[in-house]
This record gives C-alpha cells, sequence and structure tokens, in this order.
C-alpha cells in the first residue's frame, strides 16, 4: 500500500508530539512530590502511588491495548488514549487530596497505555521499510527529549507556578493532538479485524499485576501477604490460559529461545533497578538537602541528557558487528551508579550524585538499543508486533516493580508518614538498602546480559561469506 506524504508526516507529528508529553509528564511529577507532599500534607506511601499508579496502569494495560488496537482500530486506540489523558490531567490538577490524586494518575496511566501501545504500530502502518528507521529514530528522540526537559521546564513550572501546573500543561497539547487526529488522519489500520480477544487472559494478567504491586507495598500487612500469594498464583494461571488459547495477547513461543528469553530478563531487570531513583533523589535533594525544584531538576537531568546524546551512536556502532558487550558493560556501569549513591548523606558532595547518574545514563544509552536490537532480531517477522509489546510489558513491570519496593522499604523504614527533620536519618536508611537492593538487581541484569550470547554477527558474516560463494 502507497501512502502519501503528507499522511506520514501527520503520523509522525503525532506520535512524536505523544511521545514527547508523556515522558515529560512523568519525569516532572518526580520533582513535583515533595511540593504536592507539603501541600497536601500527604503521607509518604500515598504519596509514593502517585507515581506508581500511572505506571501500574501502563504495565496492566499496555498487552491487551495493543491487541485490541490490531482488532478494531490502532488511530482508535490511540484516540482514546489520548483523550482519557487529557481529561484525567484537567481533573489531576484540581485534586484536593493525596487519594484523589492516585486515581486520577491511574486513569492517566491507562490512556498513557492505549497511547503506547499505538505509536509504534501507527508508524509502522504509514511509513515503508526503507524510511522505517528515520521515522522510528525520530520518534525516539521525541520520547528522550521528554525526558530530558521534564526535570528541567517541570522543575521552572513547580517552582513558579506551583505542581498543579505541570498537569494543565498536558491539556493545550491534548486538545492539538485530538484535533490533529480529527481533521487530519483520515486512515484507520485494524490488520485484525473480526479475530477473536483472550478477555480472561487480559482480565488475568491485569488483577494478578494489580494484587503483586499491593502485596509487595503491604508485605508487612497480613493482606499485603495474602495479595502476594494470589498475584503470584494468577500469574501462573495466565501463562497456563496463554498456552492453550488461539488467540493470545501474549505468544509464550517468544521465550522459547535463549537469546530472547535473557534479553526480556535483562531488560526487566535494568529497569527495576534504575526506574525509582528519580523519585528517591527528588526527594533526597528537596527534603533533606533544602533544594529548590529547578535546581533539582537540572541535576536530574543529567541521566536523560547522557542517554539522548549517546543512544544513536550506541545503535550504530551495534549495527557494525559484535554487539554483546555493550549492554554487559552498560549493566556494569549502571551498577557501579547505583552503589555511588549507596553512601549519600546529608553532608555528601553533589558531585557524587551527578556522576552516579551520568554512570547510569551511559550505561543506560549501551544497553538499550543493542538490547532491544537483539530480542527483534531472535523473532520471526510476523510477530514483530506482539515482540514490541512485550518489550514494553517488560518495561512497565520493571517500573511498576521499582517503585513497589520503594513504597516497601518506606513502609518498614517511615511508616505513613510525612519526611522532616524529625526522620531524615530513618529516610537515609531506607534510601540505603533501595540502592543497594537496586544495585544487586542490576548486577543479575549483567549476568542476563551475558548470557544472552553471542550476536548476530556470526549470522551477518556468514551471509557474507554466502555472498562471496555465490558471486
Amino acid at each position: 500500500m502507497i501512502v502519501d506524504r503528507s499522511l506520514q508526516r501527520v503520523t509522525l507529528f503525532l506520535v512524536s508530539l505523544a511521545a514527547f508529553l508523556i515522558p515529560f509528564m512523568g519525569s516532572s511529577l518526580s520533582l513535583a512530590l515533595p511540593v504536592i507532599q507539603k501541600e497536601m500534607a500527604v503521607n509518604v506511601i500515598i504519596l509514593g502511588w502517585i507515581p506508581t499508579s500511572f505506571t501500574l496502569a501502563n504495565a496492566v494495560t499496555v498487552l491487551p491495548f495493543g491487541r485490541l488496537s490490531d482488532i478494531h482500530g490502532r488511530k482508535r486506540i490511540f484516540s482514546y488514549g489520548v483523550l482519557i489523558y487529557t481529561i484525567s490531567s484537567l481533573f489531576a490538577a484540581f485534586s484536593n487530596s493525596g487519594e484523589i490524586l492516585v486515581a486520577f494518575s491511574f486513569l492517566q496511566g491507562l490512556g498513557c497505555a492505549m497511547i503506547f501501545a499505538t505509536m509504534v504500530a501507527l508508524l509502522s502502518s504509514v511509513f515503508p521499510m526503507e524510511r522505517r528507521g528515520e521515522a522510528l529514530g525520530l520518534y525516539i528522540s521525541a520520547v528522550y527529549i521528554g525526558l530530558f526537559l521534564g526535570p528541567i521546564l517541570g522543575g521552572v513550572l513547580i517552582q513558579y507556578l506551583g505542581w498543579r501546573s505541570i498537569y494543565l500543561f498536558n491539556i493545550p497539547i491534548g486538545i492539538i493532538l485530538l484535533s490533529t487526529l480529527i481533521w487530519k488522519l483520515k486512515m484507520e489500520w485494524a490488520e485484525a479485524r473480526g479475530e477473536g480477544f483472550d478477555y480472561r487472559g487480559a482480565v488475568i494478567y491485569s488483577l494478578s499485576l494489580v494484587a503483586l504491586l499491593y502485596g509487595f507495598s503491604s508485605l508487612l500487612e497480613d493482606l499485603g501477604k495474602v495479595a502476594l500469594g494470589i498475584g503470584f498464583l494468577g500469574i501462573v494461571c495466565f501463562f497456563l490460559l496463554e498456552s492453550r488459547t488461539d488467540t493470545p495477547i501474549l505468544k509464550l513461543e517468544i521465550f522459547k529461545n535463549r537469546r530472547t528469553s535473557f534479553t526480556a530478563l535483562s531488560m526487566l531487570s535494568m529497569n527495576i533497578a534504575i526506574s525509582a531513583t528519580a523519585t528517591l533523589l527528588s526527594l533526597y535533594f528537596q527534603s533533606l538537602r533544602g533544594l529548590e525544584p529547578q535546581y533539582t531538576a537540572l541535576i536530574l537531568s543529567s541521566q536523560p541528557f547522557m542517554v539522548a546524546v549517546l543512544s544513536p551512536i550506541v545503535g550504530r556502532a551495534s549495527d557494525q558487528g559484535e554487539h554483546r558487550w555493550l549492554p554487559v558493560g552498560g549493566m556494569i556501569l549502571i551498577t557501579v551508579g547505583l552503589l555511588m549513591l549507596v553512601f549519600l548523606d546529608q553532608e555528601t558532595s553533589l558531585v557524587i550524585p551527578v556522576v552516579a547518574l551520568l554512570l547510569v545514563g551511559v550505561g543506560q544509552a549501551l544497553f538499550s538499543s543493542p538490547t532491544t536490537r537483539i530480542f527483534m532480531g531472535s523473532v520471526e517477522s510476523k510477530i514483530y508486533g506482539m515482540a514490541s509489546s512485550t518489550l514494553s510489558t517488560m518495561i512497565y513491570m520493571g517500573q511498576t516493580l521499582s517503585l513497589a519496593i520503594m513504597l516497601l522499604i518506606f513502609a518498614i523504614y517511615l511508616g505513613q508518614v510525612e519526611i522532616n527533620s524529625s526522620n531524615h536519618l530513618a529516610f537515609l536508611d531506607s534510601q540505603e538498602i533501595a540502592y543497594l537492593l537496586f544495585a544487586f538487581i542490576s548486577s543479575l541484569g549483567v549476568l542476563f546480559s551475558f548470557l544472552v550470547g553471542g550476536s548476530s554477527a556470526g549470522a551477518g558474516i556468514k551471509k557474507l561469506v554466502q555472498k562471496k560463494e555465490k558471486g
């Protein structure tokens, strides 16, 4: 199918703007948490649930929404996602309690899942193979620009206009996206129209992840232990169901070879290890060190800046030959950076966390592109969409588990209290334990990356030899 260039430009504009907006919101929110805590007088558990509910909604629904978009239309699901995200942002801006803000953050996450489940699929639908890499590169750049500008621009908004301004920032962009979708994007793509949807699998998967997260964050309570057990049992049931259904939302065949299984595990480990870092450091810098949100933003932006700058270079390098050692080296740098953060206290030079964040950013850049390349190169082309959703699920599950671990540690060391001068030492203890645990998980990622095995370079050399023989 030939698609005109104007439709390609419109689709790339929509996807890139959405790809910028959501990471921008997430990184800005990390800065806003101490301000929200002070203004609304919420305890640290409710405070932690604000970003956690957003991430949880993404984790539990991105796979089902990806499948639904193939059946009912990718533009339709993308449009619904933008609408839900925009409306929930408006209501979140006028929340008058922590609990209400948690609820609207969850709705934001649902909209975000619809958007992220369809963005790459939309680009793949309108861009031919010879131009698809360029389009995906611009999309990835938009994601990291959002992550980079979030702490900077978000910090300015929070400092001068208050935390509610970061939610209101979403409204005009959401209106632009919806207007463009209605007036400019006329086509629809639903290549699996008429096929069945595994509702049982989707419900079991979603409820099981909710139970797992609640169980982790409430492990000290009897109900938390029960929820954790139910969550694990539900995940087992989900995998059994998916292995027997004709229309699964996740094909287990993806994990039947060594490269895909260990690559997925390494992606999960990396996201568990680093996802809670921004929240922990935001609380550390503002609540313990007394830094302004804008100054905190400049420090936190160093990590995504390194990823944004180095990822294209690393991506090109991974195409040149043996790239298995790039993810291994990346995970080692992430582990070293996390270990540096273990020793933070009220007197630590700010140079230490900055260097640690730079190391984590370089490590993430070395890890992400080659790991994605290895995973996608290890599956059949007919399941690229499902493979892409699987990687997204590893990312969201990692983010959710990272925040769940943080909440559990807060519950053990701080309880349901606000962070103030009377419990600074307890916060430092909880922070130390968190970084030690995340560094250990990152070290497991080093092992998983190593166990992936050789890269596709060998296959490339084999093709060259065959080509010469034919010549």
